[in-house]
């Protein structure tokens, strides 16, 4: 049962050194600014805990992983300032996965659209079953996957990138995102997937903590500018999305 709670939930349970992060939203387990912001913080948390050697992130559910960020917060966006906010929401997150000294791994129990995608590509491993198609639909409504690009494009490379934004009605499925690099595995069902990570995560826990921390931040090598270069990205979406073109693209999709 998810949860009905409009800003959303998180949960985070920590058992053998491995910690799991569970978000949730009753519109398909999207990202509302309230919840991005408590799920940056926690990230930042948990890097800090030595307790935890190890990081799942997943939602809640058997049906969509993440519909990306909130399409009601994004119609309501009335200025630059607003809209900058609004994209810095998965900027945040990003950054905040990137400079967790835990490794992160996903769990992606189905579709992911938009930022969703961003947030599969910011983690250091993923699980995925195979109904875990991507999308990244942004172009439809007249903006583009400008913050998560850099996170996609660094797992998938720019020519996936260009696949997927180009082609923002396709769904690709879970086989076309593990070729490419996005899914390091992907299984049959749901059950088969948490037998998978159960081992993965428990032998990853295992190992030297400072090595995991040494590994993690070799992944990351040459993304230091990311903090700068996510919020350009936030201000030039900010900014589109304020444009008469988008406007009325929000508005037909809308309705």
């Amino acid at each position: 049962m998810g949860t009905t709670r409009t800003n959303g939930s998180l949960y985070t349970s920590i058992t053998d050194r491995i910690a799991t992060v569970e978000f949730g939203h009753p519109a398909s387990n999207s990202f509302v600014a309230e919840l991005l912001a408590r799920l940056a913080t926690e990230l930042r948390d948990l890097s800090e805990n030595e307790e935890v050697s190890v990081i799942v992130l997943k939602s809640e559910g058997d049906r969509a992983f993440c519909a990306g960020a909130s399409f009601d917060e994004l119609v309501a966006v009335s200025n630059l300032e607003e809209g900058k906010a609004f994209f810095s929401g998965f900027a945040n997150v990003i950054n905040a996965m990137r400079t967790c000294k835990k490794l992160i791994v996903g769990r992606v129990q189905g579709k992911a659209v938009g930022g969703g995608v961003g947030l599969i590509a910011a983690c250091d491993y993923a699980f995925a079953v195979e109904s875990a198609a991507i999308r990244l639909s942004e172009l439809t409504i007249g903006i583009g996957p400008f913050v998560i690009a850099p996170a996609v494009e660094r797992k998938i490379g720019i020519a996936g990138l260009a696949e997927l934004s180009l082609a923002p009605t396709e769904w690709k499925n879970a086989y076309w995102g593990k070729e490419r690099g996005l899914f390091a595995k992907v299984l049959e069902n749901g059950r088969e997937m948490d037998q998978e990570l159960q081992v993965f995560t428990s032998n990853l826990a295992s190992y030297n903590p400072q090595a995991l921390t040494d590994m993690k931040t070799i992944l990351w090598e040459g993304t230091s500018h990311w903090d700068s270069l996510l919020a350009e990205r936030a201000e030039l979406s900010g900014k589109l999305v304020l444009s008469d073109f988008t406007k009325k693209a929000l508005e037909k999709f809308k309705k």
